[in-house]
């Protein structure tokens, strides 16, 4: 199974491009639910028109889906 612990470090090499920090340290991952192999990261951004918004979820999608045993990565965001 899936650990939370895992994720969070996995989520740890997402950095904006535009301030250099990790998603994690800048405190945007609010929750991360994991049911079995299914994980749902809810997140923020640093503003909801952050223009890199596209390729920051896809950064999480796909860092989150390279772990082993997870299936499915779904990402909501939040303001």
């Amino acid at each position: 199974m899936v650990d939370g612990k895992v994720i969070l470090e996995e989520l740890k090499k997402v950095v904006d491009p535009e301030l250099g920090k990790d998603i994690v340290s800048m405190g945007l991952i609010k929750k991360v639910d994991v049911h079995k192999g299914d994980v749902i990261i809810t997140m923020t951004l640093t503003s909801p028109y952050c223009p890199l918004a596209g390729l920051i979820v896809e950064d999480v999608r796909n860092r989150v889906a390279s772990i082993k045993g997870v299936d499915s990565v779904k990402v909501d965001l939040v303001f």
